[in-house]
């Protein structure tokens, strides 16, 4: 007689290549791995993702499969753009897509570096859902990367990387307290790159853009005199204030 095979836990539907996930780590029911405590929470979340997420890929030893079928939203913005200090003055029709892991708050502050560093050949990128790519980037015709943004608090060792792979970084860091304690951790060796910029978002200015946030809007960003402004048809503007942590030293 065969023993009984034993019962297994599943967060989805059976599958014929085995159970679904069902570890404790993973914020969509996966078993997650240890990562370095250095690591930030916005790499280790897009790392998860990344590693569980993919096509036929084998969780781990036990052979669990994921089945989560993540779906990112659709959000389109009309952006009008009059930058006085850069001289920009364009109309961007943008396209985003919010991975589910995504905040509104987050979105927005993405939405909002487009507008501060717009450029025709500026674009959205894979974002949270491939770890290799930055927020947002902007190539030269032959495709090299010109300029490489990232919004969070990405550890030292991506912007690094990112720092070799493109002529100019920049990157938005937002959360308060959170953000400065992050910054401690990562100044030592960010300080040193010198095509790195780091600016930080002055608390509850994320919040802010996150209450402008809907399915389709149109939104209209002012620059002047070093300071910026993010208005919707139904919302007052948000003055998007910052520090700079960090200069460019070929600024």
């Amino acid at each position: 007689m065969r023993p009984a095979s034993r019962p297994s836990q599943r967060t989805g539907a059976a599958d014929s290549s085995g159970p679904a996930c069902v570890g404790p780590s993973c914020v969509y029911g996966c078993r997650s791995w240890p990562l370095p405590a250095a690591i930030s929470s916005d790499v280790a979340l897009a790392a998860r993702i990344r590693y569980h997420h993919a096509p036929n890929r084998i969780n781990g030893p036990r052979g669990l499969r994921c089945r989560m079928a993540l779906k990112s939203t659709i959000y389109k913005a009309e952006l009008q753009i009059a930058d006085m200090d850069r001289h920009y003055y364009a109309d961007h029709s943008l396209t985003v897509a919010r991975h589910p892991s995504e905040t509104d708050e987050r979105m927005m502050v993405r939405i909002a570096a487009f507008a501060l560093f717009a450029h025709e050949r500026l674009e959205f990128c894979k974002g949270l859902s491939d770890i290799d790519e930055p927020d947002l980037w902007q190539k030269d015709l032959t495709g090299a990367i010109e300029a490489w943004i990232d919004v969070g608090q990405p550890d030292e060792r991506r912007i690094a990387k990112a720092s070799g792979r493109a002529d100019r970084v920049n990157v938005i860091a937002y959360g308060g307290r959170t953000s400065d304690i992050w910054w401690q951790g990562v100044r030592g060796k960010v300080e040193r790159l010198r095509n790195v910029q780091v600016t930080s978002l002055a608390e509850g200015v994320a919040a802010a853009l996150g209450g402008i946030a809907e399915r389709t809007m149109r939104l209209q960003c002012t620059i002047q005199d070093g300071g910026a402004w993010l208005s919707s048809e139904t919302h007052d503007p948000v003055a998007i204030e910052w520090t700079t942590l960090k200069a460019r030293e070929d600024a």
